[in-house]
Order: C-alpha cells, then sequence, then structure tokens
C-alpha cells in the first residue's frame, strides 16, 4: 500500500460516520473601521499604489482620451480588447486591436504590448482586483501573459471594503483571478524580479458615474 492509498483511506475513516461538517465561525469583523464611499475608494488607490501599480482617476468624458494617453505613453502598437469592453473607451484611431480569442497562441498573446480591460470587483483594504472572465474582462490568460494591463474599476459599484464583503458577491465556479499589483517575487537573497507570473506594469483606473 502506498502513502497516497494510506492517507485517503484514512480520510474515508474519519468522514463514513456522515456526521455534519462542523460550523465554521464567522464572528471575525467583516470591515475595519467606518469610511464613507469616497474613504474606501481613496484607501483602494493607496494599497494599489502600495503594490507598485500604477492608479488614475477619471469619469465617462474622460476615459477614452486617458486610456488612449496610457496606452501612447507605453508605445502600445497593439491592445487586446475583450468583447464586452466598452467600444467608446479605445478611439478607432488608436493601436490595432487584437481579439481575444479562444485560438491564441501563448507566443501570440506575448506579443501583444497592452491589454485593457474591466473587472469583477476590487478590494480596498488588500488593494485586490477580481477578474471572474466575465463581460470586458476575457479569458484569464490574457491578462497573464501580455506585459502592460490596464484595468478599469468603477467607483463605487465595484469596489468594497473587504475580503469578506468581496466572496458573496462573487461566484465560486468562475475562474476568479486576484491580483495585488503587478507580478513580482523574491529569491532567497530577497532579489525581487517582476513580470514572471503576470504583467510587469498594473495600472488601474478608477472610473466614477455610471455606465453609459
Amino acid at each position: 500500500m502506498s502513502s497516497r492509498d494510506r492517507i485517503l483511506g484514512r480520510i474515508r475513516r474519519a468522514t463514513e460516520d456522515g456526521a455534519p461538517d462542523p460550523a465554521v465561525p464567522r464572528d471575525y469583523l467583516r470591515v475595519h473601521g467606518t469610511r464613507t464611499p469616497a474613504g474606501t475608494a481613496d484607501l483602494l488607490a493607496a494599497n494599489l499604489a502600495e503594490y507598485r501599480a500604477k492608479v488614475h482617476r477619471t469619469d465617462e468624458d474622460g476615459i477614452a482620451p486617458l486610456l488612449a494617453r496610457l496606452l501612447a505613453a507605453r508605445g502600445a502598437r497593439t491592445v487586446l480588447v475583450p468583447a464586452g469592453l466598452p467600444p467608446h473607451w479605445l478611439p478607432a484611431a488608436g493601436p490595432t486591436r487584437v481579439h481575444d480569442r479562444a485560438g491564441s497562441t501563448p507566443y501570440e498573446l506575448d506579443a501583444v504590448d497592452s491589454v485593457v480591460t474591466g473587472c469583477a470587483l476590487a478590494i480596498a483594504e488588500t488593494g485586490t482586483i477580481v477578474l471572474d472572465g466575465g463581460p470586458g474582462q476575457g479569458r484569464r490568460r490574457i491578462t497573464l501573459i501580455p506585459d502592460h494591463h490596464v484595468c478599469v474599476v468603477r467607483v463605487p459599484d465595484q469596489v468594497v471594503d473587504s475580503v469578506p464583503q468581496a466572496l458573496p458577491l462573487l461566484d465560486p465556479t468562475r475562474p476568479l483571478t486576484w491580483i495585488s499589483g503587478p507580478s513580482a517575487t523574491s529569491d532567497i537573497e530577497l532579489d525581487r524580479v517582476e513580470g514572471v507570473h503576470g504583467p510587469r506594469t498594473l495600472e488601474v483606473v478608477l472610473l466614477t458615474g455610471p455606465a453609459q
């Protein structure tokens, strides 16, 4: 009998009595402190910046000019655009659009200069952006392979204070990606390397006002 068989056997014996799972205590704080929606957005911006993400603020009238400036500053000649992204965000005269296709290879995605997406929600206390593959977000891989990701977060509709507030709003059966700043890792000597597990540069746009 292998070690795997022994471990699985112990699990089966421990669970074969059919007893209900023990209750998980939920008496922790759902949010730390009291904030206004504006204060929550400010906390999100501060924590994103702490993770070395670049944070921008605008409204519906300014979203297209801002995205155009960010892509131009990056020198982007191509931009990957999910099918559900609002079409007025990116002018036709900008970089060549690359569509999110199931058949795209990693090499093709690596050749894309930038990707612009929306998000499912953002968590202020942890400075985290959550993607779930919904409209305007595209497949998970399009935000992991290109080196420059611009993510638009609607404020205050898509911003929550804490992880306990976020979890009930998310569908656990969807492909959830939790992003806290640009991709970064370090070795045993604490030499930081960015861009290994995702984009080297993350820019977050906090978009105020109702969707158009």
